[in-house]
């Protein structure tokens, strides 16, 4: 457990939706540099909408709270702003990018980053060097950072490639949405040894998930369970393990 006193995120009672169907019905959550928080919940319970509503996904409306990091309002930043700051999203489904390779892709996101920094560009070499290092944590093979961006990719190699991203641009908070789902428990392993990789007192992990399992691999230092779009419980590492045991009708309970 971290007893940091910096809050690195705060979400106050954020209300959130789309097509005027609110979803999020006054989420509050804060995070602290060197935490891993977890979200769980039944389908439909508001878990991805509040992972896309922290990365400024423009579908989603906020109708009413407020989105800090570092106490920078966020609300007011495009999902590109964000990025630079340090938001980090792993999608359930990757797009496939046809003709733009895993490295090209890499390099302009890091040089990108950098340029909204203000920052000059990663010099080759250095980036030559950290994607080789990056690469080897995580198992990858060269000729794949030669291949299109998910192109032809299996699930757990679009996984793997997005756990590489999320080492190679380093960002402040990363929000890993459902990145267990489909994957068979190699993958799965070499997915959560990446993030495990990755955790520092600097960084903060936001995991949504619909199942225990990946816990056991990327242990929380808090569990929260979302229902009918707002937080019911929160807990411990615990507290996933009691949902495994008697479900999320058991949650439905508590309310």
């Amino acid at each position: 457990m971290h007893f940091n006193l910096i809050i690195m995120l705060k979400v106050k009672n954020i209300h959130a939706g789309i097509d005027g169907n609110e979803i999020l019905k006054g989420i509050n959550l804060e995070i602290k540099p060197g935490e891993v928080h977890a979200i769980m919940g039944p389908n439909g319970s508001g878990k991805s909408t509040l992972a896309s509503v922290i990365a400024g996904n423009e579908d989603y409306e906020v109708s009413e709270g407020a989105i800090e990091l570092y106490e920078e309002d966020l609300l007011e930043l495009g999902p590109d702003e964000r990025a630079h700051k340090g938001i980090f999203l792993s999608f359930q489904y990757p797009v496939e990018i046809p003709g733009v390779t895993v490295t090209n892709f890499i390099k302009t996101a890091i040089n990108e980053t950098r340029k909204a920094q203000g920052l000059e560009e990663m010099p080759a070499g250095e980036m030559l060097k950290e994607i080789r290092e990056k690469a080897a944590m995580l198992n990858i093979r060269k000729d794949f950072l030669s291949r299109s961006l998910n192109e032809g990719f299996s699930g757990g190699e679009k996984k793997r490639n997005e756990i590489f991203q999320m080492m190679m641009l380093n960002p402040k908070l990363a929000i890993l949405d459902e990145t267990d789902s489909g994957l068979d428990i190699d993958a799965l392993k070499i997915v959560a040894d990446g993030v495990n990789k990755f955790r520092n007192e600097d960084n903060a992990v936001l995991v949504i998930t619909h199942y225990q399992r990946l816990l056991d691999y990327i242990v929380p230092d808090f569990v929260h369970v979302i229902a009918d779009g707002k937080i019911v419980k929160s807990g411990g590492k615990e507290l996933a393990l009691e949902l495994e045991d008697k479900g999320y009708d058991w949650i439905k309970e508590q309310i």
